[in-house]
């Protein structure tokens, strides 16, 4: 059981001082939500933990009892009784006791009642291991739906009756596979048999919840608990129908694995191979793309049986996999930045290096890769490897790939337009031409011959090489015309 000296010593004084500001008001004050759960189950928090607190205090009492003391107070959410109280640098939400009304757009309660009993209050919340409460003063804990037992079998279960919850948001659908991947524990039958009944309500969400929430499971160390999850709900059918699509798609020798549950193992390698890393950008696009990097395969495959062996191919599935990928992120409503990224892994991830490949293939293979999606290509080449089931972590092709190119970066050969010794001005000036798409024609042609040469990065001999170029685009013969 958690004591309250395990967040006294974890010196969390902002949350005390609140509280005992509310206390020495005469109102109740509890720590609520998430951060409850994650005490209970490590003991600990980040110091950038959300601090959700609830209270009989009503929000203009909220707000004045912390505008007195010259403490920021923003009325966030005040016509549901939600405000955000600014103490020490730090965000706290600060809600009032309530009862939810009828939810008629699958998110917003039509109406909110007030309470003074902090178990009315709990029993509108999702799951019962966010449904638990603890005043830190008094030292009481609140849990009458059995959360603790809940997080000690390892239980995702719905508070009360779990259609009326997944009726009154259909995020919680899909909130409660996140939550098996986060903390990989099972859902419970009869939550998990309502998700399968009212899978629908997820399509009242709107896209971007449905992206976010996806974004988080990614995040989460075990994704292939959430997804499977979803699968065997429906609600992959919903979300990423195109992944559904790889289920029980058989590979070849080479893998131990259908496509769906290869996908699934490489995504969660990806974790393993990142260890600590907290980038949670760099960790979502990743194991986005280990999800979808073989999401063409379906479409692609040539089946080959050889004297009962498997040798299917999947001829560019890279490629159409890039399509399909960028595809479903613009359904999903990713950023751009993130749409290039992940679009770029999957268009890459099948390379075959070589020893025989020569200096100029590795600095055209760094090229077309891009600098910035080197590290990143080869974690997501790792994860792969892992995911076939037949392969063992650790590949010395690509330890020497990586050797090579970390050479050439430190020779400092051109990869890039910015890395040649001239611009386009240099050669508007040199040439006496105006702006426009021939300076770029001849600046990529330059670069091709330096990654071929890189001693032809020298500022006059590139000026040399520019004007023989535009003499070639500005004198190419024309076609001779059909005589009538």
């Amino acid at each position: 059981m958690l004591h309250i000296s395990d967040i006294r010593n974890a010196n969390f004084e902002g949350i005390f001082e609140i509280a005992k500001m509310l206390k020495d008001k005469g109102f109740q004050c509890y720590v609520v939500g998430g951060i409850v759960r994650d005490l209970l189950l490590y003991k600990s928090i980040n110091d950038d933990a959300e601090w959700d607190i609830t209270t009989d205090a009503k929000p203009e009492e909220i707000v004045e009892i912390f505008s007195k003391k010259r403490i920021k107070v923003i009325p966030t959410g005040i016509k549901h009784g939600t405000v955000t109280v600014i103490y020490k640098g730090k965000m706290y939400e600060i809600t009032t006791f309530r009862i939810d009304k009828d939810y008629k757009d699958g998110r917003h309660p039509s109406e909110v009642i007030f309470t003074s009993s902090i178990e009315e209050d709990l029993s509108r919340r999702d799951f019962t291991i966010n449904a638990m409460a603890i005043d830190i003063i008094d030292e009481k804990f609140i849990d009458p739906f059995g959360g603790m037992s809940d997080l000690e079998k390892n239980i995702i279960r719905a508070v009360g009756n779990p259609e009326v919850r997944f009726y009154e948001d259909g995020l919680r659908l899909m909130r409660a596979c996140r939550f098996a991947a986060k903390l990989d524990f099972t859902i419970e039958e009869k939550t998990l048999e309502a998700i399968k009944k009212n899978k629908e309500n997820l399509k009242r969400v709107s896209i971007e919840r449905i992206r976010d929430e996806l974004i988080k499971m990614l995040i989460a160390k075990r994704t292939s608990v959430g997804i499977e999850y979803m699968r065997i709900s429906g609600l992959l059918d919903i979300v990423l129908p195109e992944l559904s699509n790889c289920y029980g798609v058989s590979q070849n020798i080479y893998h131990k694995y259908d496509v769906y549950t290869h996908s699934l193992i490489t995504s969660d390698a990806v974790s393993k191979i990142l260890g600590d890393v907290n980038d949670k950008k760099r960790i979502y696009r990743l194991k986005l793309a280990g999800l979808l990097h073989d999401i063409a395969k379906p479409i692609t495959k040539n089946e080959v049986i050889d004297n009962g062996v498997d040798h299917s191919t999947f001829y560019n599935h890279e490629v159409i996999g890039a399509s399909i990928t960028k595809r479903i992120m613009r359904r999903l409503r990713f950023s751009n930045d993130d749409i290039e990224y992940v679009t770029r892994l999957v268009r890459h991830h099948m390379f075959y290096y070589t020893e025989e490949w020569t200096d100029s293939a590795v600095r055209r293979f760094m090229r077309n890769v891009g600098l910035d999606l080197l590290d990143d290509l080869f974690v997501l080449r790792e994860a792969d490897r892992i995911g076939s089931g037949k392969r063992q972590p650790g590949s010395v092709s690509i330890s020497k790939l990586k050797a090579r190119i970390q050479k050439i970066i430190e020779e400092e050969n051109a990869i890039s337009l910015k890395d040649l010794k001239i611009n386009g001005y240099d050669i508007m000036n040199e040439l006496g031409i105006k702006p426009g798409p021939t300076i770029g024609k001849i600046l990529n042609s330059l670069l091709q011959i330096v990654i071929d040469d890189p001693s032809q990065n020298e500022k006059e001999k590139l000026l040399s090489l520019a004007k023989e170029i535009h003499n070639n685009l500005t004198f190419q013969p024309e076609e001779e015309k059909p005589h009538l």
